[in-house]
């Protein structure tokens, strides 16, 4: 009989209250205590808690036979046999608690898996036995119908879900174990990896997360310092993208951008940083690898190239970490795998400071890495002179430029040096010094320096002196002396050397550095030179000899040091060139240090040795670069003269004379190249009365690119033109911004300025906050993350902005935030992906709308009616322009860029009658014949403007073209010289004037194009 059965012969009502019986009440909790609780815990007749007794159990079990026997229908056994069915199933219902589990478990072995433990229980003692078919039977299926009860009895108990929970939770944990344990014998194929860059990581962070700032060896400071207190963010210089002008589709001249040095490399994974000396070049890399390292998100090397070019062969990546003595030793493969999978930092420091005949062994080096391992980051530092700009254009590597500290700078990085230094007694009378004193605050202008005068000031108890000579005299002389036996420590350890000693060993090395072209020697060199000069120098060293006086330089002098072992080096290159420029003017051979004039990484030991030199020698050093007659020598020469204290008057006027052909500059690039003599150019900028306009410009152009360097020599300079009516001079005051303190510059220059012609462009949020302080400016450009209420809420007359410029801010989204400003007439946006809502500045007076971003979105652009001027680059929608464009819109000029008409053409353009300006940028797609009929359907067009590509790169446009006899006025932007112009003549009978607008870096004649035009007026434009 199936339990089913059963259950229609006895009603549950009947079965639960007995089967509940069965068990005794349960306590309070969850039972989860001690051990679990077994079945033999819980029957009712077991344990001390027992209510029941066989006796009453065999009661409960004769009720259930009887119940069935009595039920309607056919009896499921005979009745004869109701005392020995009563007697089995007693049996069974007792050996419950005999089981040896707990309730969680009997309900996860089920009702009928139960009942058979039961009847193997009782069949053990004897229990059923010879019992009819239909007797088993029955006794079968009233135990498993029991045991349904049993279970769902179970389940209902306040503490069944509990024990539950407990017992997966258990499960659980003792799988994961298991697992663990199998994941241990059998480990990951890159489990050896990654253990060793947990080693390897903390490695690199703790190596290199130490700085010396130099000049600080005192007795009660550190001479290391954590990085983290030590370092300085400072601004590396790129030029910025260019802005498209929206009448030609040709870029305006590029902006610099300046940027956070250390966040380079998240925006450009290859960077070549360019640097003088000191300037922070392998602070910068060290702290890139340090915060690397400790992010974990890439796997840093640092390579410094001095080192490497010593072993030999530059290294393979296998060579990496034993090639700048990692004592670690990573798995086979490791350096690939990693750079494989392009998780690799790559930092190559001081390209400058290996022979010039090592760079370009160096360069294939990179390039076989680059190539075999895309994907990585990688930073290659080097002096500004090193190599030339494009030297790795192809690898495309992006070039930037640390910028020199400014007074911010300077202010901040006194304040970290007397807070380590714990000496705040003397940072407020040390910036009163750098702020008054021009000659001390030119010196400062790299953490190098800065450091020197932070200690030698506090050395001298707020004495300083003037003059780039006499502070490396001060300072070396601090170094050397140490001080120790002025305040009564006894004698150091090592050979006893006196300070000139120590100087004329140390020139020596310097001077042999020099000449081989290296920046360091090993040990046994450096002591071969010592040991020749001891014999004249310190003859009563004792033993030891040269090793001694070696060891005592390198232990106590501060000027030199030992970067690995067996090697030998100053610890900055400064040093090394003014204490080799010593020696040569001591020797005599200056003749030597002319002759190398050409060399770049001569040119501060020139210049220190001009310091040095006798009046009679300064002269002769000075002749000599003026016979060589370059632009680059006459300048080198300029920047001698502020080292040349007492120099023939005659000699010093010839070397002015000379530099006026280069001051004042008289074009872009001349300036450029006149601010690389330095801050001293500053003084002898004339102006602006007796400049012309062109020159006037130019010194704009040496004052601005200085400003970095000197802002308050140059802020002086600037200040000059800032009554200037020239708008190319007034345009350069305005984008030389970002060099200065905002809020200065903009009292000092910006709000003197004749706003005539002038957009004012405000990149950082203080150029911003600004604004309000200044009279109103009606032209803004607006460049990076600002959004649409900062910028309105900025202005602080909204009535006077008719022009608003936004660029390459993804946090502009909704235009209706323009509304604020009612007076706009004119609104250029470009790389603002999520501007929507054009259709809200209906309101306002919008003529002129430029767009020229290529992913720009043009949805409501027909209800702006009032335009009189539109520029566009994206692609426009549908098959015609009267499908994107305002129909109502009275349009004058239209410019449509690139890519705008691929799926439009020019269909449609004849229903804007009021056109006589059509501009067609560099357009992918073919003019057709029917683009042309709309063409000539304007009956207004008298200018047209076309982009050189068109000629170059589809000639058959130009072929397809009709007459134009409206056309008056023809410009072509992008010209580079070989374009074939015949055919335009014949088809603008009228024309009037031909701009032809040369694209940047090509230079032709333009009056060989002129006979193509006869009667023409034919101009050119330097792009």
């Amino acid at each position: 009989m199936e339990p089913a059965v059963l259950g229609g012969k006895l009603a549950s009502a009947l079965v639960a209250p007995l089967v509940k019986k069965l068990f005794v009440p349960q306590g309070p909790g969850a039972g989860l205590v001690d051990r679990p609780v077994r079945l033999a815990r819980l029957v009712s007749f077991r344990g001390e808690r027992r209510t029941l007794g066989e006796k009453e159990v065999r009661g409960l079990a004769g009720t259930l036979v009887s119940g069935s026997l009595d039920s309607p229908g056919e009896p499921p056994f005979p009745r004869d046999e109701e005392t020995a069915v009563t007697d089995a199933l007693t049996a069974r219902l007792l050996a419950l608690g005999d089981l040896d589990m707990d309730d969680v478990q009997a309900v996860r072995l089920g009702h009928a898996e139960l009942a058979a433990r039961l009847r193997r229980q009782a069949s053990a003692a004897g229990s059923g036995a010879g019992l009819s078919a239909d007797a088993g039977y029955f006794l079968d299926s009233a135990t498993e119908w029991a045991c349904l009860h049993v279970l769902e009895f179970f389940t209902r108990r306040s503490t069944f879900v509990a024990r539950t929970l407990v017992a997966q939770t258990r499960g659980q944990a003792e799988l994961i174990a298991k697992v663990d344990e199998l994941i241990t014998r059998v480990p990951r194929p890159d489990a050896g990896d990654t253990a060793f860059e947990r080693r390897y990581l903390p490695y690199v962070a703790d190596r290199h997360n130490r700085i010396t700032i130099y000049g600080i060896d005192l007795r009660d400071s550190p001479d290391r310092w954590p990085l983290e207190v030590a370092y300085l963010s400072l601004e590396a210089t790129r030029d910025g993208q260019s802005d498209r002008d929206p009448v030609f589709g040709e870029s305006a001249p590029a902006r610099t951008d300046r940027v956070p040095a250390d966040e380079v490399l998240d925006k450009e994974p290859r960077i070549l940083l360019r640097g003088e000396a000191g300037s922070g070049k392998t602070t910068l890399v060290q702290w890139l690898a340090v915060t690397t390292a400790r992010a974990g998100t890439l796997v840093p090397y640092v390579l410094p190239l001095r080192s490497l070019i010593r072993t030999g062969p530059l290294p393979t990546p296998a060579a990496f970490l034993s090639a700048v003595g990692c004592p670690l030793s990573p798995p086979d493969g490791w350096t690939e795998r990693v750079l494989t999978e392009g998780r690799a930092l790559v930092l190559v420091d001081g390209l400058d400071e290996i022979p010039a005949a090592d760079r370009h062994t160096t360069r294939d080096w990179l390039r076989g890495l680059i190539h075999a391992y895309p994907g990585n980051r990688w930073l290659l530092t080097t002096r500004p002179t090193a190599v030339r700009a494009d030297w790795l254009a192809q690898e495309q590597f992006t070039e930037l430029s640390l910028a020199p500290m400014g007074r911010a700078e300077v202010a901040t990085f006194v304040h970290r040096w007397h807070e380590a230094a714990r000496a705040p007694e003397y940072e407020q009378r040390l910036l009163d010094s750098l702020r008054t004193k021009r000659d001390l605050s030119r010196l400062v202008i790299n953490p190098l320096m800065c450091g020197l005068v932070c200690a030698l000031h506090r050395e001298r108890r707020g004495y300083l002196p003037t003059g780039r000579k006499e502070l490396y005299d001060a300072a070396l002389t601090m170094l050397l002396a140490r001080r120790d036996r002025e305040r009564g420590m006894g004698a150091v350890e090592g050979t006893e050397l006196g300070e000139e000693t120590q100087l004329e060993l140390l020139q020596r090395i310097a001077y042999a550095l020099v000449l081989s072209g290296r920046n360091e020697m090993s040990l046994d060199t450096a002591e071969g030179i010592v040991e020749r000069a001891l014999p004249s120098l310190a003859p009563a060293l004792g033993e030891g000899g040269a090793s001694a006086a070696l060891r005592t330089l390198v232990l106590r002098s501060g000027v030199v040091r030992r970067p690995a072992e067996g090697i030998l080096d100053f610890v900055h290159r400064t040093f090394q060139d003014y204490l080799a420029a010593r020696y040569a003017v001591e020797e005599g051979h200056l003749p030597v240090l002319t002759s190398r004039a050409g060399d770049s990484q001569w040119e501060d030991v020139i210049r220190m040795a001009v310091a040095h030199a006798r009046p009679r020698e300064r002269v002769a050093v000075l002749r000599e670069l003026l016979a060589r007659d370059t632009p680059r020598l006459t300048l080198l020469a300029l920047a001698c003269l502020e080292h040349a204290t007492a120099l023939d008057p005659a000699v010093r006027a010839e070397v002015e004379e000379r530099a006026a052909g280069l001051i004042p500059p008289r074009t872009a690039e001349a300036a450029r190249d006149l601010a690389m003599a330095g801050p001293l150019v500053l003084e002898l900028l004339p102006g602006p009365d007796e400049l012309t306009e062109t020159e006037a410009l130019g010194v704009t152009i040496t004052a601005s690119v200085l400003g970095g360097e000197e802002p308050d020599g140059a802020l002086a300079v600037l200040r000059r033109f800032r009554d200037h009516p020239d708008l190319d001079v007034r345009r350069q005051l305005v984008g030389t911004w970002h060099r200065f303190d905002a809020d200065e510059y903009a009292g000092e220059v910006l709000d003197h300025l004749d706003r005539t012609g002038l957009l004012l462009d405000c990149t950082s949020p203080a150029q911003l906050g600004t604004l309000a302080g200044m009279r109103p400016w009606p032209r803004l450009r607006v460049s990076g993350p600002h959004r649409a209420e900062e910028i309105v809420a900025a202005v602080p007359e909204p009535t006077a902005v008719t022009e608003l410029n936004i660029g390459e801010n993804p946090l502009l989204n909704d235009l209706t935030v323009l509304r604020g400003l009612p007076a706009l007439t004119r609104l250029t946006y470009y790389d603002c992906p999520n501007a929507l809502g054009l259709d809200r500045l209906a309101g306002l007076s919008l003529a002129e709308l430029v767009i020229s971003s290529d992913d720009a979105v043009l949805s409501g652009l027909r209800a702006l009616t009032s335009l009189t001027l539109l520029s566009l680059v994206p692609t426009l929608p549908g098959t015609a322009l009267t499908r994107s464009l305002p129909l109502e819109a009275p349009l004058g000029f239209l410019y449509l860029g690139d890519r705008c008409t691929e799926s439009t053409g020019l269909r449609g353009l004849a229903h804007w009658q009021t056109l006589h300006t059509l501009s067609l940028g560099a357009l992918t797609t073919e003019l057709t014949v029917e683009d042309w009929r709309e063409v000539a359907a304007l009956p207004g067009l008298t200018r047209l403007y076309l982009n050189a590509a068109i000629i170059r790169d589809l000639p058959a446009s130009i072929g397809r073209m009709p007459e134009l006899p409206g056309v008056e006025e023809l410009f072509i932007s992008g010209m580079e010289g070989s374009e074939h112009l015949a055919a335009l003549a014949p088809r603008l009978p009228g024309l009037m004037k031909v701009s032809l607008l040369k694209r940047r870096g090509h230079h032709f004649a333009v009056a060989d194009f002129a006979p193509l035009f006869p009667g023409v007026e034919v101009t050119g434009v330097d792009g």
